[in-house]
């Protein structure tokens, strides 16, 4: 009983976050016909009122909410299709939140520069590390016959794990800050009184979509940990 409850922990940590997240943003997603702005047309008018002109603000098809992105790279904003010009608090909270992003960079962020310097520097690595957790380090054994191959296969695989969470938690203040310190303030100025609750709790879902995807990463990362050392 005590084993079981002790699987069942680590995967309600995975999937509990992520289904609060989709369910704040589905709860949150309703047309308001007396909502001033759609989270497009806000969305421009921010970008216009911070000097942000070179920014578009893309409508994606079949993108999840949760997948709403801005492209420090490509300098633009990749919205849901779902979400992308509604009136619903979802839509103005997500877009909003996504234009933080985009004053940070214009702000040159450390943060946010040292997550992109990180992706970059890594990118190579996490990619050479998946594919050799696909082939399998016994696979390689058989193959190769070389404890060093071996050794340095898993020492790749364990660098790829870990470079993966440490750009998870780099990216969590990012998100805290966009949401709280960036779209929050924009949204209390925009968005009527009685729906800024909802707004706050939309703000949270979309900074937290990080905090769920450092958890599996963390736990990814211990389940590999633990499967490498065992064998």
């Amino acid at each position: 009983m005590i084993k079981i409850f002790l699987y069942l922990i680590p995967l309600g940590l995975i999937y509990l976050p992520d289904l609060w997240i989709k369910y704040n943003f589905k709860k949150n997603n309703k047309i308001f016909q007396d909502m001033p702005f759609s989270g497009k047309e806000l969305g421009e008018k921010i970008l216009e009122e911070n000097n942000i002109k070179e920014i578009p603000i893309n409508s994606i098809k079949d993108l999840p909410i949760g997948s709403c992105h801005y492209d420090p790279e490509k300098k633009e904003i990749n919205i849901s299709e779902s979400i992308y010009n509604r009136k619903s608090i979802t839509s103005l909270a997500v877009i909003v939140h996504e234009i933080g992003h985009a004053i940070q960079d214009k702000e040159n962020s450390k943060l946010l520069n040292l997550r992109i310097s990180l992706i970059k520097k890594t990118s190579v690595l996490q990619k050479i590390g998946s594919i050799v957790l696909i082939i399998g380090v016994p696979s390689i054994f058989a193959l190769t016959k070389s404890p060093f191959i071996v050794l340095l296969m898993t020492l790749i695989i364990i660098a790829s794990f870990s470079s993966n969470v440490l750009i998870h938690l780099i990216t969590l203040p990012t998100e805290i800050d966009a949401s709280f310190k960036k779209a929050l303030p924009i949204l209390n100025k925009y968005v009527p009184k009685e729906n800024l609750k909802q707004c706050r709790s939309v703000l949270t879902a979309a900074a937290l979509t990080y905090l769920a995807a450092s958890i599996r990463s963390i736990i990814n990362l211990r389940f590999i940990l633990l499967a490498l050392f065992r064998r």
